[in-house]
């Protein structure tokens, strides 16, 4: 039982999620079109000003596993055990991130991990590769998709001008020629926090979304490599400089360096726009980031060079019309990057895809329990993302928190199938569904907080308040 594949399937937007989706629809059978705006990765730098490096967890491997593609990736992958938390006038120390020694997250590469799987999707006959097609959203009262072919010659002319600009005439001859409709039948909206399909349906009225900015933004910089090629700090490990308000982390990469980004507040004090000037920039590392800056010579030019980003959670409702279209991943639910599960979490929206067309057969009914299971999981990570902010930032430094990530980690030992941390359920449990985390997490706080004055409450408070988890 399943929607019928005699049917095509449009996926706009061939990103990770993109490309894992048309892999697993191509292995059921169904023939897909996967579109995106961009070059072909396999033959194109990555994207200026896209995170370089992300981190892989529980869900996101579960994801690649039922995809069949688990063992080509494992050569892209940097083990990393815990948090590496530098603080100004102490030695680093690290915060493992688990009790086990497969409780572990990994650092991946963004595009080399994009070009696998689109590598992977390429070796199916069943699946068409579009690359250079801009989808233009859903034209109002239709039921189409437009695109622009990019590698249209028409593309790439330069516009002539007339006093300074295009005219409208030909403006719109330039478009007609390199423009196109397909029918919008099943139709999949990977293409991203910015999705051009989104806001196809929202300038429509067919759908509401927000987007709520962050007041911090965010610079990538880098840590070479060794002059022997190793990597100048502990390379399992994801490094963090908390700050209070800001903070830098770095990633391991493949080829020795780290990724670092910093994220600081647009406007104040300790502000991207307090650091104007190289001199503003210099002083304000040396004071805060004392220990990074010898390991970055390149400093100054990058902050200058690279983008200033801006962060937020993207809000959809609904996800899906009818049968005809579906949002997926960051284009229906984008978060901040604060809990590592931006990739995770699209994946698991691709896996549960993937479980659905076994249950349903229709697209619509598909899509809708897709919605149904997928949304509230959505927002419970948006919320922990933002709340995993200030932990990274401020509350790792605050003895209270060491404290009580000790009990935690005793409780579980004591508890195993009722207490277990909130972040090892997001990160290490698939089975536990994002907003079972969040609420069982907000009850294990409260245990928490009661052990502090009353320790030996502990097993009543625990066979009281959670129940057993279901493996």
């Amino acid at each position: 039982m399943s929607p019928p594949r005699d049917q095509g399937i449009e996926i706009v937007g061939a990103g990770l999620a993109g490309s894992l989706l048309a892999v697993l629809l191509a292995r059921r059978g169904y023939s897909v079109t996967l579109y995106d705006r961009r070059p072909d990765p396999r033959e194109s730098r990555a994207e200026s000003g896209r995170s370089i490096n992300l981190a892989l967890a529980a869900r996101g491997i579960k994801a690649l596993e039922r995809a069949g593609v688990m063992e080509r990736v494992k050569p892209l992958l940097i083990t990393m055990r815990g948090r590496m938390v530098h603080e100004v006038s102490k030695p680093p120390a690290l915060l493992p991130y688990g009790q086990r020694d497969d409780e572990v997250i990994y650092s991946v590469g963004r595009a080399a991990l994009n070009v696998l799987l689109v590598e992977e999707a390429d070796q199916h006959e069943n699946v068409t590769l579009r690359f250079g097609h801009a989808c233009l959203g859903i034209p109002p009262n239709t039921n189409m998709l437009r695109f622009r072919d990019l590698s249209h010659p028409a593309a790439a002319e330069p516009a002539p001008q007339a006093a300074g600009r295009l005219p409208h005439a030909a403006a719109d001859q330039a478009a007609r020629l390199c423009d196109y409709e397909v029918p919008l039948g099943a139709t999949i909206a990977t293409d991203g926090a910015s999705s051009a399909i989104r806001q196809s349906l929202v300038a429509a009225g067919r759908i509401e979304s927000r987007e709520d900015l962050l007041d911090h933004d965010y610079k990538e910089l880098t840590l070479p490599a060794r002059a022997d090629g190793r990597h100048a700090m502990e390379p399992n490990a994801l490094h963090i400089w908390p700050r209070g308000g800001f903070m830098l982390i770095a990633l391991p990469n493949t080829d020795g360096t780290f990724t670092a980004t910093l994220f600081l507040a647009r406007h104040g004090e300790h502000s991207f726009a307090s650091l104007a000037t190289p001199q503003a920039v210099k002083a304000f590392f040396e004071r805060e980031f004392p220990d990074a800056v010898p390991l970055m010579p390149n400093l100054l030019q990058e902050f200058q060079q690279h983008p200033q980003s801006q962060l937020g959670t993207v809000h959809t409702s609904p996800w899906r019309i009818d049968g005809k279209v579906m949002l997926l991943g960051d284009a229906a639910h984008a978060i901040v990057p604060f809990h590592g599960q931006g990739m995770n979490a699209a994946f698991e929206d691709c896996t549960t895809f993937d479980e659905l067309t076994d249950q349903h057969v229709t697209w619509d009914a598909l899509f809708a329990e897709l919605e149904q299971l997928r949304k509230p999981n959505a927002a419970a990570i948006a919320q922990m993302a933002l709340e995993n902010y200030i932990e990274m930032r401020d509350t790792v430094r605050d003895p209270k928190f060491a404290r009580h990530k000790a009990l935690a980690l005793e409780l579980e030992r004591r508890f195993p199938d009722r207490f277990i941390p909130r972040y090892a359920m997001v990160m290490f449990h698939p089975e536990i569904p994002y907003a079972e985390a969040l609420r069982r997490g907000a009850v294990q706080t409260e245990i928490l907080e009661r052990l502090d004055t009353a320790p030996e409450l502990a097993a009543r408070l625990i066979e009281e308040r959670l129940t057993p988890i279901q493996r």
